[in-house]
């Protein structure tokens, strides 16, 4: 069995927006119980984690050290035509990830107590981003 939605996300700019509950809604919706869940975000200057749900200064922890190891306006970047971020923005997704898979068990996505499904926009303006989730596996 195969499901399959999207998710529009609009962003307010540079920072995380937590996705868990829509993405766990979606696995209800296909009723399969046990499986796999794929999350794949269709742009180049954003990206998924999976990361800490409990403290938010885990993320913003990880945007500051971000920062610094791909500043915005870094002089050694030629592709700068959408400016001083957007190159950064496309090393930042490269070096995340653009797609994550999570087992699905009792009909939920199996996560860790404190774990959560987070876009990352890496753009420093707002922007409008789309993410499929796609469940396959087997009704109960």
């Amino acid at each position: 069995m195969i499901h399959s939605d999207s998710i529009e996300v609009v962003t307010r700019g540079r920072g995380t927006v937590e996705l868990t509950d829509q993405i766990q809604a979606i696995v209800a919706e296909s009723g399969i119980d046990q499986g796999l869940c794929t999350v794949f975000v269709h742009h180049t200057s954003a990206s998924l984690i999976i990361c800490e749900n409990a403290d938010p200064s885990v993320r913003s922890d990880l945007e500051r050290y971000t920062a610094r190891l791909v500043p915005d306006g870094d002089p050694i970047f030629r592709h700068t035509l959408e400016g001083p971020d957007d190159m950064p923005a496309h090393v930042r997704s490269i070096l995340t990830q653009t797609s994550l898979s999570v087992p699905i068990a009792r009909g939920r996505c199996d996560l860790g107590t404190w774990q959560g499904i987070f876009l990352w926009e890496h753009r420093t303006h707002p922007h409008r981003r789309r993410v499929t989730v796609s469940v396959m596996g087997e009704r109960a």
